[in-house]
């Protein structure tokens, strides 16, 4: 996206094309994490990646499926609850405390790993991440003692949200604002889907082949995606590749990437090393960065993602994710016991009944992403500002929040009227149709304001998209604890429809905050810089 006459002088088409803090006295530009620009690199009109349209595709695919595997194997693991704890001769409050573990790990550990990401790259974390993540699979598969299932569902955590949450950075690497709302609905299909399938498969293979058989198949496709991975995903950290066109480490290189290499005369060239690692490899043309000491490095590496809690903006706009997520972990968990309870269903009819809602959450990729796009080239419309889908700009006059948030707002206004309803008619014991019908619109809604707000989040902060993305996803842990640790207590408490139009009241007092931000959110982010 480049700016005309009217609009502001673009920045580089780099990763850290945020705001820029700038000293007029000083030749040369500060960012935020010790890279440094020159001012001429400012104003340079490059590609924001090499990468061809086709090429990002399937980067994006790529991740997206790496990224199915942190919600499929908490979910498969519910329906072997009641299994597990005749095995483990174990009460059925401490089997579920295996889940709550598993929750509380998978928010923490990406805080302490996506800052590292954001410096060194995010081969090196997928890596580790597949690494953990078979292992506890195998082991978890194998065991034979409550405690050592206890902990490796821990482990197994957090392998596999170290994996979503990189992969989720990958698209911000290689992707501008202009098409950012499509490419980020792509990579949270997984994230939506695996509460959605988890159950069927989780159920049929528990009713089948007993509980021991869903570490097995995590293990197996695991196994199978990792060896993708290393064959053919590259890196993308801008840290480390810049546009993709600087070649990575070796240890950094795919197979694919090795063999192609190999078989270049350039081979001979010196490729960048591992001491250039954590500075700017945004232009090829920008001077090394100030070097920090290994403390001094470690310790602001992992505060990065802590950090940003003292963001009133950002933190308003995670609670915003967090309320909404909620309603997906209430829904899922009220619904085992309900379907079961009112309309006789058995573990695989009730696996079913989550299939409408993976539909929705697909309709809400295909319909919302491309809705963020057109509603992004309106605002730049209105500006003066032309719309090249690998160029970015500067954003510290462009009414993001708006852009973004326009297209979530409604979502969540219908998503509250769903789910207040959905409560009413399952007290009701309504057709099932009518039930379904409702949950295939409520994932539409709560898939698409997820959608919104992870595009905004790293519209604002694109020079660390691996730390705002954990996060986000710390507080979507946070409140999905907290509605599936309350919403059975409130249902016996209330009643299943006032539980849930409570629920949706919750949700529907962020309406406002949303409102806010977009009427304030440029002057705060200009304030903030």
């Amino acid at each position: 996206m480049t700016a005309e006459a009217k609009g502001p002088l673009p920045p580089p088409s780099t990763a850290q094309a945020s705001i820029l803090q700038t000293d007029p006295s000083d030749p040369i530009t500060v960012v935020e994490d010790h890279v440094a620009v020159p001012e001429a690199a400012q104003q340079e009109d490059v590609a924001y990646t090499i990468y061809k349209p086709w090429q990002k595709r399937l980067i994006v695919a790529g991740t997206a499926v790496c990224c199915f595997y942190n919600p499929l194997s908490a979910q498969m693991y519910m329906p072997a609850l009641n299994q597990l704890a005749e095995d483990f001769d174990v009460t059925p409050a401490q089997i579920n405390l295996t889940v709550t573990t598993y929750l509380i790990f998978q928010g923490l550990t990406p805080l302490l790993v996506s800052g590292f990401s954001d410096a060194l790259g995010r081969r090196p974390g997928y890596v580790a991440g597949f690494v953990v993540f078979l292992s506890a699979n195998i082991s978890l598969a194998l065991a034979h003692e409550y405690t050592q299932m206890l902990i490796v569902r821990c482990l197994q955590s957090a392998g596999s949200s170290i994996i979503m949450v990189l992969c989720q950075a990958a698209v911000a690497d290689i992707v501008t604002p202009a098409e950012r709302g499509q490419y980020v609905s792509i990579t949270a299909i997984p994230i939506i889907l695996g509460p959605s399938l988890g159950p069927v498969i989780g159920g049929a293979l528990t009713q089948y082949l007993g509980w021991r058989s869903i570490f097995w198949f995590l293990t197996i496709g695991s196994t199978i995606n990792f060896i993708l991975l290393l064959c053919l995903l590259p890196e993308t950290c801008r840290n480390v590749v810049g546009d993709g066109s600087i070649r990575p480490p070796v240890i950094y290189r795919t197979l694919l990437q090795t063999i192609t290499y190999s078989r270049k005369s350039s081979e001979s060239e010196s490729p960048p090393n591992l001491d250039s690692l954590g500075t700017s490899a945004t232009s090829p043309r920008a001077p090394p960065a100030e070097k920090l000491p290994i403390s001094k490095f470690v310790a602001r590496t992992l505060l990065s993602s802590a950090l940003l809690f003292t963001n009133p903006e950002l933190v308003l706009l995670l609670c915003c994710g967090g309320i909404v997520f909620s309603g997906v972990y209430a829904i899922g968990t009220a619904a085992p016991n309900l379907f079961a309870t009112l309309y006789q269903f058995n573990d695989l009819e009730v696996g079913l009944v989550y299939l409408p809602m993976a539909a929705g959450s697909i309709l809400a990729v295909l319909v919302v992403g491309p809705t963020m796009n057109w509603n992004y080239r309106r605002h730049a419309k209105k500006l003066g500002l032309s719309v090249e889908r690998n160029r970015t700009t500067d954003l510290s006059h462009f009414p993001i929040e708006k852009a973004r948030l326009q297209i979530g707002l409604p979502l969540l206004l219908l998503g509250v009227a769903v789910m207040c309803c959905w409560g009413w008619i399952m007290a009701n014991q309504a057709d099932i149709e009518e039930v379904c019908a409702l949950v295939f619109v409520t994932g539409i809604c709560l898939a698409g304001v997820n959608n919104t707000i992870q595009a905004l989040i790293i519209d604002i902060y694109p020079e660390k998209p691996g730390a705002v993305l954990a996060a986000y996803n710390l507080t979507k842990c946070m409140f999905g604890a907290v509605a599936s640790a309350v919403i059975d207590p409130m249902i016996r408490a209330m009643g299943l429809g006032p539980a849930f139009t409570l629920l949706g009241a919750l949700c529907l007092g962020f309406a406002p905050i949303i409102v806010i931000i977009m009427w304030k959110g440029i002057a705060w982010r200009n304030c903030r810089n």
